[in-house]
């Protein structure tokens, strides 16, 4: 069982990172935290290059990839979307052809910037692991490298920007992270840890995708299908058992939130922040809300994961709203 990254690989990590994009910004908007009823800091990844977090440890991952296997030429991965973003671009940088799975009815502006990325886009099956599957066996047909959707140098590279957030924000008292297949709220707990801090983290995932809040109170990965129409970056069915072992031994707890909520979510930060923020990213500003009673006098933190976001599903959350 691979440990959690130190602040020493960390801090490699960022020097890495750093010459390919800069930090994020930390914020804390008044009028959302009038409404969060506590200070609340977001941690704003819908800012990167790519509109969302991953990227860092597509670069991570790949530069070691590179100096591990210098003739790999092929690699291919399953996503919703911003995982295959990271992979597309990170890959090219390192010299690789990259082909990412996707499941049918995926984003078509996540597809679009794949696309444009270089990746070699394939839609198959109907959910996420149905594109995970497909793609394991292309990487054996085609002798590929198969991408991981939760790996150590994933971890590390998202700890990067997680040790900006804690670093440069106000002590903080929780910080609610959303989890997909658990490389970000991992990251954070890397980087709590790394800097000696007591702040509680707090996972969410989507109520129609609770299968990583169900292995967390069984103690062992559970399978459940996924549901959401809203946050696809959480739509996870089959958990990742390392992810479960490092989430159990680090966060305090589990959120779950509706699709409702998100959109309610993803309403507020518009309103109040004028940001553009995906379903996954407005999980863990939902779930703040829904537990708006227990922050009072508190400082909080939330992690926009990103803003890649259909704009006719925008436009759909903002006028039901």
């Amino acid at each position: 069982m691979s440990p959690l990254p130190t602040r020493t690989e960390i801090e490699s990590a960022a020097a890495l990172v750093g010459a390919v994009m800069p930090s994020t910004p930390q914020f804390s908007w008044p009028l959302l935290n009038a409404r969060a009823g506590c200070e609340l800091w977001v941690k704003h990844e819908n800012h990167t290059p790519l509109g969302a977090f991953k990227v860092r440890g597509g670069l991570v991952y790949f530069d070691a990839l590179r100096r591990r296997e210098p003739h790999l030429r092929g690699v291919v991965c399953a996503t919703r979307g911003n995982h295959g973003q990271s992979v597309a671009f990170a890959a090219r940088r390192h010299g690789f052809t990259a082909t990412v799975v996707v499941p049918r009815g995926n984003s078509t502006e996540k597809n679009a910037a794949m696309r444009a990325l270089g990746a070699t886009l394939i839609e198959h099956g109907d959910d996420f692991q149905a594109a995970y599957e497909h793609a394991r066996a292309l990487a054996a047909a085609e002798g590929w490298h198969a991408m991981p959707s939760f790996a150590p140098e994933l971890v590390c590279g998202v700890a990067v920007s997680a040790l900006d957030f804690l670093k440069n924000a106000p002590p903080l008292d929780a910080v609610y992270v959303p989890i997909g297949m658990g490389s970000g709220i991992c990251a954070m707990m890397a980087a709590r840890d790394a800097l000696g801090l007591t702040t509680r983290i707090i996972g969410v995932c989507s109520a129609h995708a609770p299968g990583i809040a169900l292995s967390f109170a069984a103690g062992t990965p559970v399978v459940h299908p996924s549901t959401t129409r809203l946050a696809d970056g959480l739509a996870c069915s089959t958990p990742d058992p390392v992810a479960v072992h490092h989430i159990r031994r680090g966060a305090e707890r589990i959120v779950q939130v509706t699709d409702a909520e998100v959109a309610a979510a993803m309403r507020a930060c518009f309103v109040d922040t004028h940001n553009v923020i995906e379903g996954a990213a407005a999980a863990s500003l939902a779930a703040v809300l829904q537990e708006r009673a227990l922050h009072a006098g508190r400082r909080i933190g939330a992690v926009l994961t990103g803003g890649n976001v259909d704009a006719a599903v925008f436009a759909r959350v903002l006028t039901e709203g």
